[in-house]
């Protein structure tokens, strides 16, 4: 509230100006993270404080919003009702995360012919104040699954630039690791390799539902088991323990469509773990591809079968895991300070 007072202006009558509106946190999707670690360091983010109104009409400036980025694949659920928000499913997406205040009135709003002294300001309105839980589901084409030590880390490095950990020693993967397959000319896709499965993974045993989730986003399931000579286990089984932990984890992910590859044929020996496996597929009309990370064996032909496979299935964006909810920002929020 301010009145000015100049020499030679009498009358100068009511000036105080608007108060500026604060700015709003907005979230945007980067294709560059891959992680949430920032978050666990730095847990309030609060966008600028809109300036204060002025005398001589001076209205106060705006708050800058805060940009929030975020990894692709990111899920925002609100903590008190876990009811999902927004859905970050390719880069460049933006989401308003919390409001700015809108700036109040100063007295000269309220200048009149009967009221050319107004005595009245009204305060500006507080910005939202939100608690979101955030969680990061990976977003690729292909996923790999199967037991640990099946040849799921050295068939991601062969296709592939990634070059994730590989060792003879279970659980040698502890987490997801991505990688750009070439298909030639323009055409690519994204492979990852999941931590091994073992039975009652979807109860928690083992790595667990830590890394089952990131299974959802993938278009097409690569369930690699084990055929040499030195696996212990029965291929079929193998196959089927699998299954029934995707089935428990959730029926839509064990209806995706899938290949059964059998790993390290140039380790088959007298070949019986292959057979069993082409008997099985052949009664449960399942197809087998046979390949060798180590030798090249079948990787051209399994690339190939891939690519086949992802050209007749929707992409990402055309197969969303869930509906988005809230709105998406294409321009920063302008909120006026009329009719408060």
């Amino acid at each position: 509230m301010a009145f000015r007072r100049e020499k030679f202006v009498p009358r100068g009558g009511p000036s105080g100006g608007d108060g500026g509106r604060g700015g709003s946190v907005i979230m945007e999707s980067n294709g560059h993270l891959n992680t949430l670690l920032k978050f666990r360091y730095n847990r309030q983010f609060a966008a600028e404080n809109g300036r204060h109104g002025e005398g001589s009409n001076c209205h106060g400036r705006n708050g800058e919003d805060l940009v929030i980025a975020v990894p692709t694949g990111t899920l925002v659920r609100d903590e008190s009702t876990a009811e999902p928000l927004w859905d970050f499913s390719e880069a460049g997406q933006r989401f308003v995360a919390a409001r700015g205040g809108r700036g109040g009135r100063g007295n000269a709003r309220f200048a009149s012919s009967t009221n050319q002294a107004p005595r009245r300001a009204d305060p500006g309105e507080a910005g939202e104040d939100r608690t979101l839980l955030l969680e990061l589901k990976l977003l690729a084409d292909v996923g790999l699954v199967g037991f640990p030590n099946v040849g799921k880390s050295t068939l991601l490095s062969r296709l592939s630039a990634a070059h994730p950990k590989i060792a003879d020693y279970p659980f040698t993967t502890l987490e997801p690791c991505l990688g750009v397959v070439d298909l030639g000319g323009d055409r690519s896709f994204v492979m990852a390799d999941i931590p091994g499965l073992i039975g009652g993974a979807s109860r928690g045993r083992g790595l667990g539902i830590r890394f089952l989730k990131h299974i959802e986003r993938t278009r097409l399931l690569l369930h690699l088991i084990d055929a040499s000579d030195a696996a212990e286990r029965d291929p079929v089984e193998d196959y089927r323990a699998i299954l029934s932990e995707l089935e428990s984890f959730g029926m839509e992910v064990a209806r995706k469509p899938s290949i059964l590859v059998a790993s390290r044929i140039d380790a088959a020996g007298s070949g019986r773990r292959i057979q069993e496996l082409r008997k099985f597929c052949g009664a449960e009309g399942l197809q087998l591809l046979e390949i060798s990370a180590v030798t090249g064996q079948g990787l051209e032909s399994l690339k190939r079968e891939i690519g086949k496979r992802l050209d007749q299935m929707p992409r990402h964006d055309d197969n969303k895991v869930i509906r988005k909810f809230g709105e998406e920002l294409t321009e920063p929020p302008a909120v006026e300070n009329e009719g408060l």
